[in-house]
């Protein structure tokens, strides 16, 4: 799933759509040791507003606009397939509509068993269906030809105590300290998950979207043990060895410019692609290509192949995960920070023996401490 289909999902999950109808719930509480406590199947069509509205709105967080980093696709094994795969357990959910009583016991029970999760949570799955609206070769919309989009939309939230401060005692007359013994679920879920993806405004019963709160910290025991996928690298981490094998290649050679040019590089392929299904990914030969392309030597070109080999293996690099939003140049006293667009207006060279940064700059005033200031300008007989 690209940005634009996750976007059209979670623009229409809401009430006023008319396209997207949340018709059953599953809720669940899964205590510190594991054990299901209570699980409850509810309509969402009956189900109090005010209740509803909370549940659509923890489960539209999941829908996060952050493809490749918050959001990941993943593919399942072959081995989740079969029998007890998870793969089948959540087709099994989303087949009987969230209606029978055994898939769902099933699916408990694995998760209870395998999951790792610091504390206490609630688990709540929703079974939704969306209108997929088409249009004719007029470009007008054909009712006749809709498709509807089944999925599972499912969210981790953790329960802990909540910490209210003081309140004012009506019968002290004074400030006191309200001790809270209630587990509190979270409206945010720090976790969840898409069964099936959206792509090409079509089901893909083959993969599925993990959501994490936290990017770089995500739970690993939900996206290995309870989904049965193959978790790769959190974007820190990808970030982390494209840097090294960056370093690796290019050696001495590595400069503002080139740094600059990888990143506008890779800003353009992301660019390029935003409209494919396909999350653009980079791969040895691909990355082969862009560092030709931004003047690396045919010498270090030819250990690109080894270099990324023993540094990620086979595993793809996600595109959006490598690119800089903006460029920052460090010295142990000064640090620069350069707007997307402007990095040609930076350049380095050395003057009188000096290694120096410079910076053009359209306008003679600059901004320094919130003052505007004027720069020095040297007199005629100075220059």
């Amino acid at each position: 799933m690209n940005k634009k289909e996750v976007g059209e999902i979670r623009k229409n999950f809401t009430d006023a759509s008319g396209f997207m109808v949340m018709h059953r719930m599953l809720t669940a509480y899964i205590d510190p040791e594991k054990n299901v406590r209570c699980r409850q199947v509810q309509s969402c069509i009956t189900m109090p507003e005010d209740s509803r509205a909370v549940w659509k709105d923890t489960l539209r967080r999941v829908l996060s606009p952050s493809v490749g980093k918050a959001l990941t696709e993943y593919a399942f094994p072959n081995e989740q397939y079969v029998q007890g795969g998870t793969q089948q357990m959540l087709y099994q959910l989303l087949q009987t509509k969230l209606e029978a009583e055994e898939p769902i016991d099933a699916f408990l029970t694995h998760l209870s068993e395998k999951i790792q999760y610091a504390s206490a949570f609630a688990f709540t799955c929703a079974y939704c269906t969306y209108t997929i609206r088409s249009k004719d070769k007029n470009d007008e919309y054909n009712e006749t030809a809709d498709e509807e989009y089944s999925f599972l939309l499912a969210g981790f939230c953790p329960a802990n105590t909540g910490d209210d401060g003081f309140v004012y005692s009506e019968f002290d007359n004074a400030l006191v300290k309200k001790e809270n013994t209630e587990l509190i679920v979270s409206k945010a879920p720090s976790d969840g998950f898409l069964f099936p993806v959206f792509s090409d405004r079509s089901p893909d019963i083959n993969h599925m979207m993990y959501y994490s709160q936290k990017p770089n910290k995500p739970n690993l025991s939900i996206v290995e043990d309870v989904l049965g996928c193959q978790f790769l690298m959190c974007p820190k981490e990808e970030k982390a060895e494209f840097q090294t094998i960056l370093r690796t290649v290019a050696g001495e050679d590595l400069d503002y410019m080139m740094i600059t040019s990888v990143n506008e590089r890779l800003a353009e392929v992301a660019a390029d692609h935003k409209t494919e299904t396909e999350v653009p990914t980079l791969d040895s030969s691909k990355l082969k290509d862009l560092l030709y392309d931004v003047g690396v030597s045919r010498e270090k070109l030819d250990v690109v192949e080894t270099v990324y080999q023993k540094t990620v293996g086979d595993a793809p690099l996600t595109v959006s995960n490598l690119i800089e939003t903006k460029t920052v140049v460090s010295t142990p006293e000064i640090t620069v920070h350069i707007k997307p667009g402007a990095t040609d207006k930076v350049r380095t060279s050395v003057i009188g023996g000096r290694h120096c940064l410079l910076i053009d700059l359209d306008d003679p005033c600059v901004e320094i401490n919130g003052l505007t200031a004027k720069l020095y300008q040297p007199a005629a007989s100075e220059e």
